[in-house]
């Protein structure tokens, strides 16, 4: 008989299925924060949840506690003032390792029905999760409860989905008879289990805690393993109340809700090393920077291990049959959550000899000029703006800005925007910068924030050169062109498959090079360095169990 938590969710599963196998748009978690979607005083209650949160210990019924930490401060101007149970290492792991057992012998029915009622109940809660990552990250409201909320579930789904895709085709019995001539056949009865590897560990970022943080815990936990997640200091809160819905499904469910833990730390520790070094931890799940990355995939060699890190995004410029769309597009780009996303462009190659478009040719100066001015005016409005850029998530970026600002001629220069409601906000514009070529020093290094180059090349086939050894050498999650010349259109798809990174054609829609969609896009191909593995495939999952099977004679 069927987990009745598997049967309650089983439509939606088979959905998520489908979907996966079609790539068409779905989403079961709606992402309008409209009442009609939500019910009436959704928001108000969401955001009544999160102030109550505010200013005391969070209630969270861990084993193994010794004091608190937390020390979370919104990029609006104000401390969160929560603290959160500070975990002993060794009590934790040892609570784990006994939930474990548990839910490892449940089964992938129990495995995958638990976890669709975790993303479900996780999706009732989406304005509390929104609150909670707009002051942490600095997302805007509405992108920290589409990307925070419903989104980041699609992804968890997603995980979910495939997990169960790969475990369904696995057999729980056989029957082997082979033929012995005139003699009897040969009969063995044999049986196979699904054995999970091992304790997950998912290390949260301080940008993106909930849509990265969720593809990695769904897929170790609908794989049969428990999960420790250990967030950014920065970015708690989140993932605390993820981790919390969790356990509250699990003990309802019969199990130890010691399969999810949080391990909470303060800032400029060393225990992400710690833990990820652990023998009990077998698989790890990381989204930040490649140093941190490169660390992980060097030496925590008894674990499967799964990064995102940074890579340099770019944009080729070669003509456009819509250069207006063109810079409508490219501006949103840049401008969105200042540009501290993993997949925001941050190099644009025009050639230096200009471009052709519809309206006829334009000099490198006059596309450099569009592009600056296509910024201001979507900012122009102080109300539309707040709402587009959100809040500089940490003092790193601003330095990155400021010190961006003495690379090259300045084409648009950062403006500090002020914030309505929020006095003490740090809001900034885009910067963009002109280079050469030839400044390749500084262009194939990541700035992390609202930072962009625009690169002056000889011609658009220089321009993919550069952009492939880029991918290959320095990495990206995202690749644009613009070209109204189908010969372009092809050089550039090859360039994209060769080097391996997503490529966006003449996006001039509502759709950016910076979004990604759940059971749709392939988020990361694990074929440049920006990350290991594709984060969003039968492969991100298949690594999480084994099959170990025993026989006998019949």
């Amino acid at each position: 008989m069927a987990h009745p938590l598997f049967e309650r969710h089983r439509a939606t599963l088979e959905r998520a299925l489908t979907a996966i196998a079609d790539r068409g748009y779905w989403s079961p978690y709606p992402e309008s924060a409209s009442p009609k979607a939500y019910g009436e005083g959704a928001a108000e209650a969401g955001k009544a949840a999160f102030d109550a949160l505010r200013d005391r210990p969070f209630a969270l019924d861990q084993p193994g506690s010794v004091g608190s930490v937390g020390c979370e401060r919104s990029p609006y101007g104000f401390a969160l003032g929560i603290t959160y149970p500070k975990p002993d290492a060794d009590a934790l792991f040892a609570a784990v390792g006994a939930a474990a057992a548990g839910w490892r012998r449940a089964g992938p029915e129990a495995w995958a029905g638990v976890c669709l009622e975790i993303l479900h109940r996780i999706n009732r809660q989406s304005f509390l999760v929104a609150n909670a990552v707009m002051h942490t990250t600095g997302q805007a409201f509405m992108m920290a409860f589409q990307a925070g909320g419903p989104h980041a579930q699609d992804r968890g789904l997603e995980a979910v989905a495939y997990a169960w895709d790969e475990l369904r085709r696995i057999p729980a019995t056989a029957l082997w008879e082979k033929p012995q001539g005139k003699g009897e056949p040969l009969r063995m009865r044999k049986n196979y289990r699904i054995v999970p590897r091992g304790t997950g560990l998912v290390i949260g970022c301080c940008t993106f805690p909930t849509w990265n943080g969720y593809p990695g815990l769904f897929a170790d936990l609908a794989t049969g393993n428990a999960v420790v997640v250990k967030p950014h200091p920065a970015a708690i809160l989140p993932l605390a109340i993820s981790v919390r819905i969790a356990r509250e499904v699990l003990l309802e469910a019969g199990f130890d809700p010691n399969v999810v833990t949080l391990f909470a730390h303060a800032a400029g520790d060393d225990t992400a090393q710690t833990l990820a070094l652990r023998p009990e931890v077998r698989l790890i799940d990381f989204t930040g920077s490649s140093a941190n990355g490169d660390w992980l995939e060097a030496h925590a060699r008894q674990a499967q291990v799964y990064t995102e890190k940074a890579g340099v995004n770019q944009i080729v410029v070669d003509s456009a049959a819509d250069f207006k769309g063109l810079v409508r597009n490219v501006a949103f780009s840049l401008s969105l959550y200042t540009g501290q996303m993993c997949t925001a462009p941050q190099n644009i190659y025009v050639p230096q000899g200009g471009i052709d478009t519809a309206d006829g040719h334009l000099g490198f100066d006059d596309v450099a000029s569009a592009l600056a001015d296509g910024v201001t005016r979507l900012l122009a409005e102080p109300a539309r703006a707040v709402e587009i850029l959100g809040a500089v998530v940490n003092d790193g970026v601003m330095q990155r800005l400021d010190a961006a600002r003495a690379l090259g001629t300045i084409v648009l220069d950062t403006q500090r925007i002020a914030h309505p409601q929020f006095p003490d906000a740090v809001l900034r514009s885009p910067l963009i910068v002109r280079l050469a070529a030839a400044d390749s020093g500084t262009y194939l290094q990541e700035w992390f924030g609202p930072i962009a180059f625009v690169v002056a090349t000889r011609d658009t086939a220089e321009s993919l050169a550069i952009a492939s050894d880029a991918v290959r050498t320095k990495g990206a999650l995202t690749l644009a062109v613009y070209s109204s010349r189908d010969d372009v259109i092809a050089a550039a798809v090859e360039v994209a498959e060769d080097a391996g990174v997503a490529l966006s054609i003449n996006l001039t829609g509502g759709v950016f090079v910076n979004q990604s969609a759940a059971f749709s896009d392939y988020h990361g191909t694990g074929a440049n360095p920006a990350a290991n593995a594709a984060l969003t495939d039968a492969a991100f999952v298949a690594g999480r169990f084994r099959v170990v099977q025993h026989r006998a004679h019949v």
